[in-house]
């Protein structure tokens, strides 16, 4: 015949068993919630200025004013406008910002986020890698991809454009870009 052992239960399970139509009792009067979840804005973009790369485009302009409005920093340029960019700043009657050459010679300690790039041979040679706190932008990752020795903020998406992720980042952030900010914003993803 089989010697049945008996099984002495532990002090905890014991406890668990004892309090279980308690428990139980709780659980049904609990109210139903929804727990407030707070979306991530980086504190390391705040004050920041918002660079594209060189040979600068709408994309990388417009977006580039986007983000500063919403990370609360400033925008910069790499190089030049071209026409079509120098025709939405006419438009949606935005300043043209200051040249990242100007900016980094008067503040060399300015932090920088990289926008609509990420590889060194895009970026402007006054830029200071160790400066760079922030990159966000749509292409892929390939050679001469920027290398830090701190971690940054990444926002690297496989989107039509940087300025949409902008423009994504404002919707979810239940935040609305100025008028000016959304024309330059929707001009760079026409």
């Amino acid at each position: 015949a089989d010697i049945e052992i008996p099984r002495r239960r532990p002090t905890i399970e014991q406890a668990v068993i004892e309090r279980e139509a308690a428990a139980h009792s709780i659980a049904r009067n609990l109210k139903p919630t929804t727990p407030t979840v707070e979306l991530f804005l980086p504190e390391a973009l705040s004050g920041a200025y918002f660079v594209g790369h060189l040979v600068t485009d709408l994309d990388s302009v417009g977006g580039a004013i986007g983000a500063a409005e919403l990370y609360g920093g400033k925008a910069a340029l790499a190089s030049e406008v071209n026409s079509e960019t120098a025709f939405a700043l006419e438009e949606f009657g935005v300043t043209l910002p200051p040249k990242i050459e100007d900016v980094v010679e008067e503040n060399p300690n300015a932090k920088i986020c990289l926008v609509d790039h990420q590889q060194t041979t895009q970026m402007n040679h006054a830029i200071n890698p160790d400066q760079v706190v922030g990159c966000i932008d749509h292409h892929a990752l390939q050679n001469k991809t920027i290398v830090t020795d701190r971690p940054i903020y990444i926002d690297i998406r496989p989107w039509g454009s940087m300025s949409t992720i902008i423009a994504h980042t404002f919707l979810t952030h239940n935040r609305r870009p100025s008028i000016s900010v959304a024309g330059m914003l929707l001009f760079a993803f026409l």
